[in-house]
């Protein structure tokens, strides 16, 4: 069972190839350093953040960098680069902390590393990571490009935190789903955007319309996955269908199916929610009643709503290749084959 969301897979796939081959050779470079970087005598460190590293992945907020900062017209891009780097070492590292908190067995479509090196060296190699990119970011020569990306670290630290704190809180406000994806997700796309920008010496409107172009597409990004967890395919998120489910963790998209269901959905999402009672069926009946209700639908409409915002953004910029190809980026994050 998948979820629709008005798809459009010819022009999404091809928004995402167009922006990979105009930056084609600064890609290459960046995967070049996120290569030469993951290096250490320390044989666990090579290894296991070579395995999660070369899963790829979208590549997207180190894609928004480099993008970001051609349309500001950056004639020397080694520091770009090393910038770039760093925002995907900092995603990186999170997601191998993530996978130790929510428990998760698949990251990218493989086996979580924990599952093959263990909690400790999985968390340990994440502040390696973690490490790099903050000598990466000093190599960039940019005082303010350290300020924006370290403060973004600690907001997502605090957004892990805070979904942490709430989880298990049925009646969560959505204005506190929104909070929680804001600073775990949102704030490190703002930051790759922000400080694209700022590595190009933008002026201040620049920097401050691709600040909110990268906010809202990484709330979009979030919405969207959150979604697909219930009816999406392992091949496009990532991670196994119903992770989040059998987390309990309380996402829009259950927010709203309880909010509009009976009594009777109401018990089944209080009970269905709680790691000691949850029963491995209940997934199908929690997928119908996301549909059912609508939340599917309207959590996608939140997140056109984002990217509406972020495409707004874009307009206010002067135009060339790479404003469009990433305002098409943004209907990608949405609007992606599932």
């Amino acid at each position: 069972m998948t979820l629709e969301a008005n798809t459009k897979p010819a022009k999404t796939a091809g928004a995402f190839q167009t922006l990979s081959n105009l930056l084609s050779e600064d890609v290459a470079a960046v995967e070049a350093l996120l290569e030469s970087r993951s290096a250490s005598p320390v044989s666990v460190i090579p290894n296991l953040s070579g395995y999660i590293v070369s899963a790829g992945g979208k590549r997207l907020r180190p894609l928004i960098t480099l993008a970001v900062a051609r349309a500001c017209g950056a004639t020397d891009m080694e520091p770009v680069h090393c910038l770039a780097t760093a925002v995907e070492f900092i995603h990186t590292a999170t997601l191998l902390h993530d996978d130790v908190v929510d428990e998760s067995d698949l990251r990218r479509g493989k086996q979580a590393a924990k599952n093959i090196w263990g909690n400790s060296a999985s968390i340990l190699v994440g502040d390696f990571l973690f490490a790099r990119a903050f000598t990466l970011m000093v190599e960039t020569g940019r005082l303010p490009v350290l300020d924006i990306l370290s403060n973004a670290s600690t907001v997502i630290a605090e957004g892990e935190v805070h979904q942490l704190a709430v989880q298990g809180r049925l009646d969560l406000p959505t204005e506190d789903y929104l909070s929680i994806i804001e600073a775990k997700t949102a704030a490190l796309f703002e930051a790759a955007a922000r400080s694209g920008a700022v590595c190009a010496d933008a002026d201040d409107d620049a920097i401050a319309a691709f600040a909110t172009y990268g906010k809202n597409l990484g709330l979009a990004f979030q919405l969207v996955d959150d979604a697909l967890d219930y009816g999406g395919t392992t091949a496009v998120i990532g991670k196994s269908v119903g992770d989040d489910f059998r987390e309990c963790k309380i996402t829009l998209p259950v927010v709203i199916a309880r909010r509009r269901g009976n009594a009777e959905d109401k018990a089944f999402w209080d009970r269905a929610l709680n790691p000691d009672t949850q029963k491995d069926e209940d997934l199908t009946h929690a997928i119908h009643l996301i549909r059912s209700t609508g939340a599917a639908e309207d959590t996608f409409a939140e997140a056109r709503s984002y990217i509406a915002i972020a495409k707004k953004a874009m307009k206010a910029l002067p135009p060339s290749e790479f404003i469009d190809a990433l305002a098409d980026l943004a209907d990608f994050c949405v609007e992606r084959a599932y």
